[in-house]
C-alpha cells in the first residue's frame, strides 16, 4: 500500500523544490500518494488563513508531512508557522544533521564535520508570552518544563546510541538563568545516567559557538533548548554552505514534519535557479523514519555523488545548473544505483 505523506510546497521558491523532491522521491521507487496543501503567504492572501484547517485535517490523517519554505509576514499579530505547527502537533524534536558535501567549498572543507542538534521544540521564550509592563517596557516569559527537557533529552541520548556516537553536549546559560536553564540541565544529567556507554558533557552557550567556529570537528551530538537550538542550528549550518545544505525534522509522538529551513527566496521565485538539497536531505530523513531506510541511503548517497562530481550544481554552490538539471542529475544517479 501506498504511504500518504502531506506535501506543503510552501511559498517564492518553495513550490519548485517541492516538485523536485517529490520527483526525486519517487523515482527510489517507494510507493508515497502525496497530499498537497498550502499554507504560507499565498494561503493567507487565498483563504485567510496562514495555515487552514485543511492543513491539519492532512496532518492528522498522515501523520507525516514534507514542507518547502513558507513566509510569515512580519509583526501584524501573525505567529510563525513552524512554531505554530510544531506546538499544534507536538513536535518537541527538531533535529538537525550537520555534514560537509563532498567536493562543496566552505571554510571548513577539509574538516569532518559531522554534527547532531537535538533542540526542544516546544517551549522556552518560543511560547510566546510576551505583555508590556508599562509603556516602554516589555517583558518575555521563558517556559521551561521537566517533562519538555526530559524527552528531548531523552530523544538525544537515544539517537545517540542507536546510530553509535560517541558523544553528547548539553548547551546552557546555567550560570546566569540558574533556575530554568538549571531545570534544564538537571533533566539532561538525569538522562545521561541511563546512558553509562555514552560521553557526557556541558558548556555555557557563548563557550559553544566559539567552539563550533573553531573546533567544529569535535563536536557529536549537541543537546539544547528551544532558543539556543535555533541559534546554534543556523551557526552550524553555515560551517557547511548554509542552509540551503541541510535538513531539518520535527517528530512527535504522533506526527513529524520535514522541512527545509531556508528562506522562500522570492527574488529568484519562478526562474528555475532554486537549490532543492535542502528538502531533498528532508526527504532522506523521512525515509528513515518511516523505516525505508535502504531508499533513504540511496537518495543519500545519490545526493552525495552529484555533490562530487561538481558538474550539475546550482549557482548558489558554484555551479550553473538549474533546479531541473540538478534534479535529473540526482535522478539518473539512483537509477544507477538501482541497477548497479
Amino acid at each position: 500500500m501506498a504511504r500518504h505523506v502531506t506535501l506543503i510546497p510552501g511559498d517564492g521558491i518553495g513550490p519548485e523544490v517541492a516538485e523536485a523532491t517529490a520527483r526525486a522521491v519517487d523515482a527510489t521507487g517507494v510507493e508515497i500518494e502525496w497530499e498537497r496543501v498550502d499554507a504560507g503567504a499565498r494561503a493567507l492572501e487565498e483563504r485567510g488563513q496562514l495555515i487552514p484547517d485543511n492543513v491539519f485535517a492532512s496532518l492528522n490523517a498522515t501523520r507525516l508531512g514534507l514542507k518547502g519554505p513558507t513566509a510569515t509576514p512580519i509583526g501584524g499579530g501573525h505567529q510563525s508557522i513552524n512554531v505554530a505547527l510544531r506546538q499544534k502537533l507536538g513536535l518537541y524534536v527538531n533535529f538537525r544533521p550537520v555534514r560537509m558535501l563532498p567536493g562543496l567549498k566552505t571554510r571548513f572543507h577539509d574538516l569532518a564535520i559531522d554534527i547532531a542538534i537535538f533542540r526542544e521544540n516546544t517551549e522556552d521564550l518560543y511560547s510566546g508570552l510576551e505583555h508590556e509592563v508599562v509603556p516602554g517596557v516589555v517583558e518575555s516569559l521563558k517556559i521551561i518544563t521537566r517533562a519538555a527537557s526530559q524527552r528531548i533529552a531523552r530523544a538525544a541520548f537515544e539517537y545517540a546510541r542507536r546510530e553509535s556516537r560517541r558523544k553528547v553536549t548539553a548547551v546552557h546559560k546555567a550560570n546566569i538563568m540558574k533556575m530554568s536553564d538549571g531545570l534544564f540541565l538537571e533533566c539532561c544529567r538525569e538522562a545521561a545516567s541511563a546512558f553509562p556507554q555514552l560521553q557526557y558533557n556541558e558548556l555555557i552557550v557563548d563557550n559553544a559557538c566559539m567552539q563550533l567556529v573553531m573546533r567544529p570537528e569535535t563536536f557529536d551530538v549537541l543537546l539544547l533548548p528551544n532558543l539556543y537550538g535555533d541559534i546554534v542550528s543556523d551557526l552550524a549550518a553555515g560551517l557547511v554552505g548554509g542552509l540551503g545544505i541541510v535538513p531539518g525534522a520535527n517528530i512527535g509522538d504522533r506526527h513529524a514534519i520535514f522541512e527545509a529551513v531556508h528562506g522562500t527566496a522570492p527574488d529568484i521565485a519562478g526562474k528555475g535557479l532554486a537549490n532543492p538539497t535542502a528538502l531533498m536531505q528532508s526527504a532522506v530523513l523521512m525515509l528513515a523514519h518511516i523505516g525505508e531506510r535502504d531508499r533513504a541511503r540511496r537518495l543519500h548517497d545519490a545526493i552525495r555523488e552529484v555533490y562530487a562530481a561538481g558538474e550539475h550544481l546550482t549557482a548558489d554552490v558554484g555551479g550553473r545548473a538549474g533546479t531541473d538539471e540538478f534534479t535529473g542529475a540526482v535522478i539518473r544517479r539512483l537509477a544507477q544505483v538501482s541497477t548497479a
